[in-house]
């Protein structure tokens, strides 16, 4: 027998109704980026990303931004694009932020150049957003990809992405030692003094 097309409405908003008014609970993240295999595959990456660098320019050394660039899409691309921060870092936000960001430059009387002064801001009155919510939207602005995401999603995401510096910062360290140890012994090697 069919079903009135009153109830199959009625079921539909009561779905609807369910499905919206619940809090946005996101599922936790899996515990990545606390293993060893996903230490090693990352440095794997990075070191990859870090020749290319390196071969693109070899008549100058790589600069610290490259090199940090080079590292954080690295790490956006282990994350696979699972995470909003990932997602963030791939599609390139931070270069459009690094534009808003520039000061421009005056020229000083003797034709230097130098930066100009930080805006001054007025005396800082009382917010009316409560501390949580000052400190919710500094949170959102260090995750990338996250300034505008409820206050679960965003716990979530900062924590996977702290994991994931943690892992980036033994990773290089790692690999630093690596490199400085095998340039320690090239020049045991070689005869010249450490």
């Amino acid at each position: 027998m069919p079903i009135p097309n009153h109830e199959v409405q009625e079921d539909r908003g009561r779905k609807r109704k369910r499905g919206s008014s619940g809090s946005e609970s996101t599922p936790s993240p899996p515990r990545r980026w606390r293993t060893d295999t996903e230490r090693r595959i990352y440095s794997s990456k990075l070191l990859e990303a870090l020749r290319r660098l390196c071969r693109s320019s070899p008549a100058s050394p790589p600069r610290a931004r490259a090199i940090r660039e080079a590292a954080d899409r690295t790490l956006a691309a282990a994350a696979r694009g699972r995470t909003r921060w990932s997602r963030a870092v791939i599609s390139g936000s931070r270069l459009l932020r690094l534009k808003a960001r520039r000061r421009p430059w005056v020229t000083a009387a003797c034709g230097r150049q130098r930066k100009s002064p930080a805006l001054v801001m007025p005396e800082r009155r009382r917010s009316s957003a409560p501390d949580i919510q000052r400190r919710t939207r500094v949170l959102g602005r260090l995750v990338p990809g996250c300034r505008k995401v409820s206050f679960p999603t965003l716990l979530a995401e900062a924590s996977d992405y702290i994991a994931a510096l943690q892992m980036q910062v033994r990773a290089m360290s790692e690999l630093a030692d690596m490199l400085s140890g095998s340039s320690r012994s090239a020049r045991l090697g070689s005869g010249e003094p450490s």
